[in-house]
């Protein structure tokens, strides 16, 4: 069977350079460095090499991260999405968690394909199910957070991305039996583009790619689009480690977000969404400040907080669907994250 979207075989090289230009040059990065050598050049030396070191130490889950992405690009296997949203609703809901939480999709992002479900008659709750737990955890990010963070900390998010999207979806579908919630989307929006067509028509997988020239080719690119981008991300999140460990003292971290209280699970719950900003390069800065002290619960939830509701999400959620719908989602994202942050601060203390 043949993918219109997969790549022809023979002209990848001009593909290649146009996704080392995209990653390239990380201007952030390189004047980072030029402001560290200006103001501290003692600095330069262990930033570089923390950047070095700690590049080679996840070496082993950058590898698997990277294989799984491409693996999923070459066989079609998001097009599975499409079956999560079939059957009664409870078990679309715990469906759209699953396919949220637990499959990797296409760089066309979870918003478009968001406008696609809801175009076409998809319910809001099971949507709002897998929109919640989508930017929290996929099988790339459960393998780099249990490099950086631990397997223990790797499950736990897993658990709570599913969790929070079985919640919302939850929650939704009572509003909705109640009476609220409908027509969810704005006027104009659009039915969700390349995103929206694995909803539509989606492809069965291909599991043996390697039988189809188009489908090896479309290995090569994502595993190379995938390098590309954890590289840019994870060298400019260990160079920030590496500056934090440097200058932020470790005594400011605890009296903030350690301790046994709920103050500092609340504080990282409304930090995390206007200050995080990638959930790749949040990894490494979370274990910085963990390592200074940061209470693990404080950890969780600036990642579940962040992940769900980062400016640049919530911006395109706003966008997307009326006001009430936005205004549920931001109160299931910030009260689930500080609830089940909660939950694991306790499960740690045990």
């Amino acid at each position: 069977m043949t993918d219109n979207s997969l790549p022809q075989p023979g002209p990848v090289s001009a593909a290649w350079q146009h996704l080392w230009r995209k990653e390239r040059p990380w201007p952030a990065f390189l004047l980072i460095l030029l402001v560290v050598t200006v103001i501290d050049p003692a600095q330069f030396a262990p930033s570089v090499a923390k950047v070095a070191s700690a590049l080679v130490s996840i070496a082993p889950f950058l590898a698997v991260s990277i294989l799984m992405a491409a693996w999923a690009g070459a066989t079609g296997a998001d097009n599975l999405i499409a079956r999560a949203f079939t059957g009664a609703p409870a078990m679309m809901i715990v469906m759209g968690a699953l396919a949220g939480g637990l499959s990797p999709f296409c760089s066309c992002g979870v918003i478009p394909l968001i406008a696609a479900l809801l175009a076409i008659g998809v319910p809001l709750a099971p949507v709002m199910a897998f929109w919640l737990a989508s930017p929290l955890m996929d099988p790339s990010m459960f393998v780099l957070t249990a490099g950086v963070l631990g397997l223990e900390f790797a499950i736990a998010k897993t658990l709570i991305a599913l969790g929070m999207g079985v919640l919302g979806g939850t929650i939704v579908h009572l509003v909705i039996r109640a009476g609220g919630l409908s027509n969810p989307l704005r006027e104009g929006i659009g039915n969700g583009g390349c995103g929206g067509a694995k909803v539509r028509a989606p492809t069965p997988p291909v599991w043996a790619f390697w039988r189809e020239p188009a489908r090896v080719v479309k290995f090569r690119l994502e595993a190379t689009k995938t390098f590309l981008f954890l590289l840019k991300w994870l060298s400019l999140a260990f160079l920030l480690e590496s500056l934090m460990l440097a200058y932020l003292p470790a005594e400011l971290v605890t009296q903030t977000l350690g301790g046994t209280g709920l103050a500092p699970i609340a504080i990282a719950t409304l930090v995390g969404v206007p200050a995080y900003f990638n959930g790749y390069a949040a990894l490494p800065l979370i274990g910085a400040l963990m390592d200074q002290g940061m209470q693990a619960g404080a950890g969780m939830a600036f990642l579940i907080a962040g992940g769900v509701t980062s400016l640049p999400a919530a911006i395109a959620v706003w966008a997307l669907v009326k006001f009430r719908v936005f205004a549920l989602y931001v109160a299931i994202s910030l009260g689930g994250a500080f609830t089940t942050a909660v939950a694991f601060h306790f499960w740690t203390m045990l």
